[in-house]
């Protein structure tokens, strides 16, 4: 990708982000009345529910305090982030210390699940917002919420204080991926933020992280990264579940594991990662309408989920990341190729271009199937991440990126 174009590019980003995705999610959830955010909103921006998932609310807070740290600290960010945290703080937790899934509007708690995906985005706002604010005690949140996710992982199925498990884990035992997916990258927005005297052994505690997805995940004999596998790691041919791939989740997980070989210099890592990438968009790109299917079928059958063949918003915004990363990283030419199909694919068809944002949902063939732009499940995170992700990853081989403090050990583009 020669200069000219990354330039071009880093200021699309940049301004899709901070005049676009940004004040939609600023002027339209903001709830000044009961705090916190009303993210479950319309095309127009107006509410259609007005529970707040915590994990919502984690998010958009960790995208709030993350601009303020690495693109530009403006006030209204930073005092956004606070009246997040505010939120979370008051009325995600529980008294066993776990983190409600959803509340309603003033804060009263509606319901907790066995998944500890509420925790995980509380960890990374508290933490986020520690490193824009300097609030010790932020920190020590975060640090708190991860130590309670690391003994309900580790406490064996069926014990004393243990989560339920999805089905018997003695009748069928399982693993799933995105545990280990996801806290890769928690523990990468801790490391940046936790400045203490004694910092946890973050390193560590990624490669654990990394080795699991390729221990157990990662099977270049099926050319895939599967989602679910026996517990020590076997394939599950019979079992719908056991060939279930999810381009999305593995084209994220691999992003997450190229900022890690970034981060360390970790050539290696790299080289090993790359096939990820390879393997899920030959398998999930769709041949007939173009853009990535949600699910596939590891063995090319029926994929079971209903909505297996629908194009989501995250699915193209983690390619993106993941795309323009390996080629800026490698040089070679496909992933610059994959990056450019997605983004013209992904931008002839996602933009809102009266309302702002994106749709999140769409048919098979491209077409709008729901054209709210928030609700459980999507919010103020996958978008902007992007946006700011990519930005400052063609910034940075500009020499380009943000003049705001940087962390020992973080490494640039060559």
């Amino acid at each position: 990708m020669n200069a000219r174009r990354r330039h071009e590019l880093s200021a699309f980003f940049r301004d899709r982000l901070v005049n676009d995705t940004m004040p939609f999610w600023t002027r339209h959830a903001v709830d000044r009345e009961c705090g916190g955010f009303t993210t479950f909103l319309d095309r127009r921006g107006d509410l259609l529910c007005p529970d707040k998932p915590i994990w919502v609310q984690g998010r958009f807070t960790w995208m709030l305090a993350r601009l303020c740290n690495t693109l530009e600290r403006r006030e209204e960010w930073l005092a956004l982030a606070r009246h997040g945290i505010d939120f979370i703080d008051r009325h995600g937790f529980d008294g066993d210390g776990r983190v409600f899934f959803a509340v309603t509007r003033d804060g009263r708690p509606l319901r907790k699940r066995r998944y500890l995906f509420a925790e995980i985005f509380a960890i990374i706002a508290f933490a986020e917002y520690a490193r824009a604010s300097g609030d010790a005690g932020s920190l020590a949140t975060a640090k708190r919420i991860l130590a309670l996710v690391q003994r309900l992982l580790a406490a064996p199925a069926g014990s004393p204080g243990s989560l339920e498990p999805k089905v018997n884990p003695v009748t069928r035992p399982l693993r799933g991926h995105s545990m280990s997916m996801i806290l890769v990258n928690t523990l990468q927005v801790l490391r940046e933020a936790d400045t203490s005297p004694a910092p946890l052994p973050y390193d560590a505690l990624i490669d654990a992280q990394i080795g699991e997805v390729f221990r157990f995940f990662v099977k270049p004999e099926l050319k895939a990264l599967l989602e679910t596998v026996g517990p020590g790691g076997e394939y599950l041919p019979e079992l719908p579940e056991g060939r279930c791939i999810n381009p999305g989740h593995a084209l994220e997980t691999a992003w997450f594991v190229l900022e890690e070989a970034r981060h360390r210099g970790d050539t290696a890592l790299v080289e090993r990662t790359l096939p990820i990438i390879d393997w899920s968009l030959s398998r999930g790109w769709d041949p007939r309408h173009g853009g990535i299917l949600y699910f596939v079928d590891a063995e090319g059958k029926q994929p079971a989920p209903y909505e297996w063949d629908m194009k989501l918003w995250w699915v193209h915004n983690e390619a993106l990341n993941a795309t323009l990363l390996a080629h800026l990283l490698t040089g070679e030419k496909r992933y610059e190729r994959w990056f450019e199909r997605i983004l013209a694919w992904s931008l002839a068809r996602f933009p809102d271009r009266k309302f702002g944002e994106w749709f999140g949902y769409l048919h098979r063939d491209g077409s709008v199937s729901h054209d709210l732009k928030g609700n459980t499940w999507k919010g103020p995170f996958h978008l902007p991440r992007q946006q700011l992700a990519c930005h400052l990853m063609l910034a940075e081989t500009l020499h380009e990126a943000p003049n705001l403090p940087s962390r020992p050990g973080s490494s640039r583009f060559s």
